[in-house]
């Protein structure tokens, strides 16, 4: 009647494993929009990129609104009746997105998609976890499935950005729907048609916790994606769609608070692990959030395509494998998550300030080797040990519920946050740039056809001095960064830190409370014998 596993008694192990791969490695890349296409559906459509953004940011909300219900609809439903019907409704989705020109159409299935995308990855990697450690050692599993799922990602969108630049985008969305179509197949040949365990029943689900929880999230989104475009306060639509995501979040903690079962607890933030954890991942995407100033480099300095663009993120390849294998060494003896943490920083601190050195008209493209391997160990490195210790010591229905925000957090807000801000600091400088390169410019010395001869390098010299100040304070915040992380304890007690040349004031009167006793024990025992 029930069956914990995934597939039919018939298929063999290696089968087996096999299936899992294939299913996991089409599940984690497959999206509503693919950030190497995007150049590609602007110039199709003719609709803003922020759309696209917004649509690529609504991906990770939904699945962030899918974590706290995961465990209820595995339980659910049958694992083969499941994973076959989300593969089609995924495949539908993909090939509406493919075959439309109405960015919002795009935005709303890429919320249903990343709902539906993180329902089905739960069913492989719980088996995952339990292959690459019996226990349940989740540092031994993330520091195997985070660069496995990195490294996809990153290999996915090289491919489908070569895909795209052959033909066209559309049939990017189109050749997902026909894969997952595949893989629909494949589930409901070799998978069981068996529960995992009792059934449990949907109504406890509320629906409302997470249309306000999407609410929240999208209507942010929105501000982080069209505020540059739109020049945040001083549009209605900005004030309007912030003024909606306060109201849906005062909303949800409300309801959650009147229910019997919330959808999310706010427990979690009452643990000190978890306050710090958050911090340290929205300071990891202060880092992450560079990328946006690396496009701006690589395309409008150095004029690279799509594809030579998304060709760079594979470099990160050897830097996130050795993360993952020096994590997985670092879990194996048993040390602290503190100095790992700093390396990490460290790694993106590294990248950072190489990449403000590099801001020249002249850079080879093998020149991008060493930033971008650090880029890559320092993210691998975050995401495995941030995420560790950010969801420690949380029990399984606390961390169900937390991943969730989490996830959103980490992925989206941290990201999103400070690459609008990374944005609008760039244009301002580059516009102050210009203005002190006009300086030299005066129409008394210099012909109307030299002037404009000149133009375009104080454009070039305009971005790249904006670029560099703005990577400057980067350095100087990501500094600050390696502070903070070398003061934090980590949960350690600060007196076993330094034990070898620090006592406690307790212990030392403890000590000469110790020594007086016995003194005085001593002299009376002299004192009887004489």
């Amino acid at each position: 009647m029930y069956n914990q596993g995934l597939f039919r008694s018939w298929v063999p192990k290696l089968v087996q494993l096999v299936l899992i791969i294939i299913f996991i490695s089409v599940v984690v890349p497959v999206n509503g929009v693919y950030v190497g296409n995007v150049a590609y559906m602007v110039g199709s459509t003719g609709m803003p990129s922020e759309y696209f953004v917004w649509a690529n940011y609504g991906s990770t909300i939904g699945m962030g609104a899918a974590m706290p219900i995961i465990l209820r609809m595995k339980w659910r439903y049958k694992i083969r009746d499941k994973v076959t019907v989300i593969f089609i409704l995924i495949a539908i989705l993909s090939y509406l997105n493919g075959t439309t020109d109405r960015p919002l159409l795009i935005v709303a299935n890429s919320v249903i998609i990343g709902f539906l995308k993180m329902i089905v990855m739960l069913e492989f990697i719980i088996p995952i976890m339990f292959m690459i450690s019996k226990e349940g050692n989740r540092g031994k599993f993330f520091s195997v499935f985070y660069p496995f799922s990195i490294i996809i990602s990153q290999i996915a969108g090289y491919i489908l950005t070569i895909v795209a630049f052959d033909f066209n985008w559309q049939f990017v969305h189109i050749a997902s729907a026909a894969v997952c179509l595949f893989l629909a197949l494949l589930a409901w040949v070799f998978m069981h048609d068996k529960y995992f365990g009792f059934k449990m029943p949907l109504y406890y689900i509320d629906w409302l916790s997470i249309l306000l929880f999407v609410a929240v999230f999208m209507f942010g989104a929105y501000v982080l994606a069209f505020g540059k475009q739109q020049y945040w306060i001083h549009s209605s639509k900005i004030i309007n769609a912030s003024i909606a995501s306060f109201v849906s979040l005062i909303l949800l903690v409300i309801r959650q608070y009147t229910l019997k079962r919330p959808y999310i607890s706010f427990k979690i933030f009452r643990k000190n692990n978890v306050i710090h954890g958050l911090i340290m991942l929205l300071m990891t995407g202060m880092f992450l959030a560079t990328g946006s100033i690396q496009n701006i480099f690589t395309i409008g300095i150095l004029g690279y395509d799509p594809v030579l663009n998304s060709k760079l993120n594979l470099l990160m390849i050897p830097g996130i494998v050795a993360a993952g294998v020096y994590m997985a060494f670092w879990f194996k003896q048993g040390r602290g998550l503190k100095m790992f943490i700093f390396m990490g920083f460290a790694a993106m601190l590294a990248y950072t300030v190489i990449m403000y050195f590099s801001m020249s008209l002249e850079f080879n493209f093998e020149n991008w080797i060493l930033p971008m391997v650090l880029k890559g160990f320092g993210m691998g490195a975050l995401f495995i040990a941030v995420w560790y210790y950010t969801l420690d010591k949380l029990e399984m229905t606390e961390m169900m519920a937390a991943t969730g925000l989490v996830l959103v957090w980490r992925t989206f807000f941290s990201v999103g946050i400070f690459s609008a801000l990374f944005s609008w600091l760039q244009y301002q400088f580059q516009i102050e740039a210009v203005g002190n390169l006009a300086i030299y410019m005066d129409g008394n010395s210099y012909s109307m056809t030299q002037v404009m001869g000149n133009m375009k390098a104080i454009q070039f010299n305009a971005i790249l001095a904006a670029n560099k100040r703005l990577l400057g304070y980067i350095c100087i915040a990501g500094v600050g960064v390696l502070m903070y992380i070398l003061a934090y304890h980590f949960g350690v007690d600060r007196h076993k830190i330094y034990r070898g040349f620090k006592v406690t004031s307790e212990r030392r009167k403890h000590k000469s409370r110790l020594k007086r006793t016995t003194i005085q024990e001593i002299e009376d025992a002299a004192g009887a014998v004489l």
